[in-house]
């Protein structure tokens, strides 16, 4: 299928790891122009140097802190001076940390809505604009189902969760009219260094070994397994493409299964 990315500029918030990375590689497998932006500038080089390894275009990197939001605005406009104008927004960046009950406070709380809804939200901010004036562009925010069951373990990322799948669909009904569609996509564990956390986390609340855990949470999966990045990315592409013209203000789960939620 000609998903009609050649040429496009995607920018990808948190791109230098995990999903995000991910979702890089996969846009520049389909011909795209692709800017990555994350708070290390060390991570950015060492992701660009693979992603550049496997492929003939080597993406623009952007060192940017997006809890702020001046920092997304420079972000964006040193991207848009760099690679002209900007077609295709990945959030991916920032990860709530999980915390015991008994751990929870007011920091906790506000941490978790600086590190993942307002990095969205200052990125967002930062570009749609620019992309209503030329009426086109596309929106995927990668979330997660943490915003629609909760953990005890992850209730202020969770809350972020939540509220960042409201203002999703809520500014897909505003920028629809202009050409821009805003669509989300909720995995759930994914392979990777936040999964190794979680599972961290439990196995000091439990006592039992990670293999343990790990295999007993695949376990209850109905497709029999947890999903690897590039499950996430391939969703990311089909609803950042033109064959997904006419979608959205989607909420997409993607956990296997496991969540019987609508």
């Amino acid at each position: 299928m000609n998903l009609e990315l050649t040429g496009k500029v995607a920018v990808v918030t948190g791109g230098s790891r995990g999903i995000g990375f991910a979702c890089a590689a996969a846009f520049l497998a389909e011909g795209a122009q692709v800017a990555l932006v994350s708070r290390s500038e060390e991570h950015l080089k060492l992701a660009a140097a693979q992603l550049h390894s496997a492929g003939d275009y080597p993406p623009v990197i952007v060192q940017a802190d997006l809890t702020r939001a001046d920092e997304a605005q420079r972000a964006a406009r040193e991207l848009e001076r760099r690679m002209g104008e900007i077609d295709i927004l990945v959030n991916s960046a920032g990860a709530a940390k999980r915390y015991a009950p008994d751990d929870l406070d007011a920091a906790a709380w506000h941490a978790a809505m600086d590190a993942k809804y307002f990095t969205y939200i200052h990125m967002m901010d930062a570009l749609l604009p620019g992309m209503a004036a030329r009426g086109r562009g596309a929106v995927v925010n990668v979330i997660g189902m943490g915003g629609k069951v909760a953990s005890s373990i992850h209730l202020p990322g969770g809350a972020a969760n939540s509220a960042l799948m409201l203002a999703t669909v809520g500014l897909a009904s505003v920028y629809g009219p202009k050409g821009v569609r805003i669509n989300a996509i909720n995995p759930g564990a994914v392979l990777g260094e936040r999964l190794d956390a979680a599972l961290a986390l439990e196995t000091a609340q439990s006592g039992k070994a990670r293999e343990e855990l790990l295999a007993a949470g695949q376990k209850r999966v109905p497709l029999g397994r947890y999903a690897d990045p590039a499950d996430i990315a391939q969703v990311a592409l089909f609803l950042a493409s033109s064959r997904a013209a006419y979608v959205t203000g989607a909420v997409i789960p993607m956990d296997g299964g496991l969540s019987a939620v609508l």
